[in-house]
This record gives C-alpha cells, structure tokens and sequence, in this order.
C-alpha cells in the first residue's frame, strides 16, 4: 500500500451541481409566473394583453429593425474577411462530414411550429391577408407563401446564427463552457465570470423556457384538434392538460432511465416520417402544380425580401398593428427565444467548420427545407382552396390554424392514414423538443457542463410542461404568443452586444493574424520593398509607378548571393 507523496496534486475541486445566482432566479421567476397563471387565469390574460398591446404600439419597428440587422450581420461576418476563422482550433477537421451536418441542421430546422403552421399560416395570410395587400386569389395565394417564407426563411436563421456562431467560437476556439455568458466574453472581460454574466445566463435561461414551452402549447393544441379531427375525443383544455401530463412523462422516463440512445433513434424516425408526409402529398396532390409553385415562390419571396423585411404597417393603423403583433412580432419574438436552444445545438455539431462555411450552411440548408415543406404543404391548400373542393377556409373568412393540416389531410387519398402519422408526428416533436429542451436549460443552469445531472434536466422537463399548461389557460394561442414577444425584449438586447463582442473578437484575431503573417514573412520589411516613397520632385518619380516598389536586397559579403524577395 502506497503512501501519499508530498508532490501528489490536490483533488479537483468539486464543480457545483447547479450554478446558484442564474438556477434559482430563473426557477422563482417562471414558478412564480406559472403560479399567477394557473390561479388567476383571467387577471394573467388580461395583463397579457395589455403588456402585448404596449411593446407592440411602441417596439414593433424595433423588433422588425433588429431582425433585418441580425441577417446584415450575419451576411458581412460571413462574407467578409472574418470568414476564414475556424471556428476550433487551427489543425480542427470538421466533426461531421458535409452531409451529416447538413441533415443535423435539418434536424433543428424541424419542429412542432413547422407541422402546426404548414398548412394554417399560408391558408390565414391568404384569407386575411396583411392590411395594405390586394389582389385577386391568385395573386393572394402567391403572397401568401412569401409572407410565410419571410417569416420561417432568413430571418429566422440569421437570429440562429448570431447565437450560435458566437457559441461555437467561444466553445471550438477559446475553449470556454457551453454558456451564453460566454459569448459576451470580449466585451466584458473577466466581468462575464460574475454578476453581469449571470443576468446574461438568467435572461437567457428564461427565453429558452418560454420559447421551448410555447412550442408545446402550440403542439398540444394540434395532437388535440388532430384527435377531434379523426373522432376519438373532442378538443378542450381538459383534454390538452392530460396530453402535456403523458408526454412529460415520457420525458421524464427518458431523462431519469438515461434512454439517449432511444431520443436519437426517436427524432431519427421523426425527420423520416416527415420526409415520407412531404414525398406522399407531393406525388398524390397537385404534383407539377407544386414544382412550379416551390420555384417561383422562392423567386417572387426574393423579389420582395427587401420590402417584406422592413414592413410594420405604418399606414395601416391599429389593425394592421394587430395582424403584426399576431404573426410578424410574434415569429420575430419566438426566433429570439428559441435562439439559445437552436444555437447551443448547431454550435455544438459544427467545430471545425469556417465562420463563412457556420454561415453559409446555416442560412442556405434550413431554409430551402423549410420552403419546400411550405410549399408542398400550404401550396397543396392553397391548391384547393383556388381550383377545389375549397373549404379549408371558414364561410366568414376565418381558419382554424390547428385544424387545417388535418382538414387538407382529409382532402387526399389516405387521408386517415395522414391525420395519424400527422398526430404521430407532432406526439414525437414534442417528446424530442422537451427533451432537448430540457438538456439545453440545464446545461446553461449549471454553468456549461455537457452532462449536466438527470435531477437537474427533469425539473426542467417539468416546468417547461407547467408553463405551457399556464400559457393555455391564460389565453391560448394569444398567451403563448404574448409569451415570446415579452422575454425576447431583453434578451434581443444581449443579442446586439454578442454581435459587437463577435465582430470584437473577429477583429481583433484577424489584427493578430495579419502581424504575425508580417512579422513571419520577413523580419524587416522595408528594407525589401522599399517603404519609403519618393517625392512628387524626384527625378524618377511617375504617376504610373506603384506606391511600394520591389527592390533587390544588398549583399551582406561578397560571399552572399544575390537574391529577390517576391
């Protein structure tokens, strides 16, 4: 039996479970909003509308302003050139292949939004279409899908990357924690390590539970239209409670037995099972009509990018105010807290990818999958109610937004069989997206660590679910909407100075790069090529000569060649 050496290092110090100053304040401030919620639903419904009403009559060109600005940034960072950076270290391959990481981009590109709003936003842009927009059904129809392709496209994921390129350099490069603090790193300093970077990890904290917990409300409501739809049971609250209670159950089975394997193959299946939805609808319905209708929406959404970017019903007066608070501010909000979700996701899955590769993929790859599921499956609506049999949309105007996908279902062959694989869908989503959810929270609770413990990970399962069930019974679909436009008001502060502290440390990085290439290349440059400039007097002087002339370096012997430096 050995004894302890004198030399022998000291045990690590233990690392806390939970990080206290960002777990407990986040935890008080949404227990307490649950708890308001779900004892006075109607005092929470009304202070959510009037909270909704003031950021939008006084934030919604900001909120339209600091969109439009995320896809300038994230279009000059990549493209500029910062966009050689390697986001790890310099020897880093890539952890996935191109093809991988593609369908992993996919994979967070996919979600309970894009089932529940497939067919329901094209059909509602086209029967009420924003204030200021005419024209016969044709021409509705087509603008209809732009204004839902300006609302899942660009935008959205140029919010992803503002996060995740951040992440993945402070993660890859810097070698720091998976936090949102550090993302603000180069502009604060070592301050990030104490109260400023815990207000940064709480706000954050808090936008990921109302983002992911709005997605679950917004799942459930359709599971419970799609059981309606097919005759099991009638849609009520009662019914979408019961379905939040057995799904974060399943959740919780997953995160408390360590099943990791099984989420993997769950969402796996998932991406399939969507794929098979879109391939099935494209060759069963109006096939060719869909092409042609994928094609030159992309063309006419690109047409009308600039415009529809910086649209917020300015002359439209308190109805076009509404229509923005229900879809544009609404999206713009729900992107912003859903960013530290997505963007923990894809900065993690893309060491050793360039920022212009980061950019380029995650703008480009999402949102063409994300166009192709519109338009096969709002152009296939729109389709009908266009040519017929119609009756998509409601005799006075109105759509029933979590119904539509299960009433265009029922237009086509195996229409049965679609309402299922449809509720298995959205049943699976909210599984996987709770789970992951749930991971991500816990993983900016306790500091970054990749493994955070199950405990942590369960209570965030569970307040997730009972925020969503808050959200219902204080309004509905407003709530969950409201929800999303409040937290990302602050959050969208963080996120301006993460693109400064980004083009901060890109900046400086590139400055380091460019003196050591100097200073590797040659020890004295001006004695090479001739620094000093002759005078506009000199007698060799020519307006056609260059401001830096090569001249050959002086032999230090007789000994020494010549030689040119080039």
């Amino acid at each position: 039996m050995s004894t302890p050496s004198s030399t022998e290092t000291a045990p690590a110090a233990k690392v806390p479970e939970v990080a206290k100053w960002v777990f407990w304040p986040a935890a008080i401030v949404v227990l307490l909003f649950v708890a308001f919620a779900i004892l006075l639903p109607d005092a929470a419904e009304a202070l959510f509308a009037g909270i909704q009403a003031g950021i939008v009559s006084n934030f919604n060109w900001y909120y339209v302003l600091i969109a439009a600005f995320f896809v300038i940034f994230s279009l000059w960072v990549g493209f500029s050139r910062y966009g050689d950076i390697k986001l790890g270290k310099d020897d880093d391959e890539p952890e996935f292949s191109l093809g991988s990481w593609f369908s992993l981009l996919f994979a967070a590109g996919m979600g309970i939004g894009l089932v529940f709003y497939g067919v329901g936003e094209p059909l509602s842009h086209f029967a009420n279409p924003r204030p200021g927009v005419e024209g016969n059904g044709n021409q509705l129809a087509q603008q209809a899908l732009s204004q839902t392709y300006l609302h899942w496209g660009v935008h959205a994921w140029a919010i992803y990357v503002v996060i995740g390129l951040a992440l993945a350099y402070a993660i890859h490069r810097r070698g720091r924690p998976v936090s949102i603090r550090w993302t603000l790193e180069p502009l604060l300093g070592r301050r990030v390590r104490g109260g400023w970077g815990n207000l940064i990890d709480v706000v954050a904290l808090v936008g990921t539970l109302f983002g992911v917990a709005t997605s679950l409300g917004l799942g459930v409501v359709q599971i419970s239209a799609g059981l309606e739809s097919a005759g099991i049971i009638a849609a009520s609250d009662f019914v979408n409670i019961i379905l939040i209670l057995i799904i974060t159950a399943a959740v919780l089975f997953s995160v408390l037995s360590g099943v990791a394997k099984g989420m993997k193959w769950l969402s796996n299946i998932n991406l399939i099972l969507a794929g098979l939805i879109v391939v099935f609808i494209l060759i069963v319905g109006p096939t060719q009509f869909l092409l042609r209708d994928f094609v030159q929406s992309i063309g006419n959404y690109l047409q009308d990018f600039v415009g529809l970017s910086f649209t917020v019903g300015a002359y439209a007066g308190a109805e076009g105010e509404a229509w923005q608070a229900a879809w544009t501010t609404f999206y713009w909000g729900w992107w912003i807290s859903w960013a530290p979700f997505v963007g923990i996701f894809i900065a993690r899955i893309s060491r050793g990818r360039t920022v212009r590769q980061f950019v380029t993929g995650v703008l480009l790859v999402p949102t063409l999958i994300t166009f192709l599921w519109f338009s096969v499956l709002g152009g296939t609506a729109l389709y009908s109610e266009l040519n017929g049999p119609g009756g998509l949309v409601a005799g006075d105007g109105s759509v029933n937004v979590e119904g539509a996908l299960f009433a265009m279902f029922a237009q086509l062959p195996a229409g049965s069989v679609l309402t299922v694989g449809g509720i298995i869908l959205i049943a699976v989503f909210f599984v996987t997206s709770a789970d992951s959810g749930s991971l991500v929270m816990s993983m900016i609770a306790s500091g970054g660590q990749v493994e955070p413990k199950r405990w942590i990970r369960a209570f965030f399962a569970c307040v997730t679910s009972a925020l969503a069930i808050a959200l219902l019974l204080a309004g509905g679909l407003q709530a969950l909407q409201t929800a999303a436009i409040i937290i990302a008001l602050p959050f969208s502060v963080i996120m301006l100075l993460i693109c400064w502290a980004t083009a901060k440390a890109f900046s400086r990085e590139h400055r380091a790069y460019e003196k050591a290439r100097r200073s590797a290349f040659v020890d004295r440059i001006g004695d090479y090529y001739g620094l000093e400039v002759d005078g506009p007097d000199s007698a060799d002087a020519s307006p056609r000569l260059p401001l830096f002339r090569r001249r050959p370096r002086k032999p230090a012997s007789a000994d020494e060649p010549h030689t040119e430096v080039f």
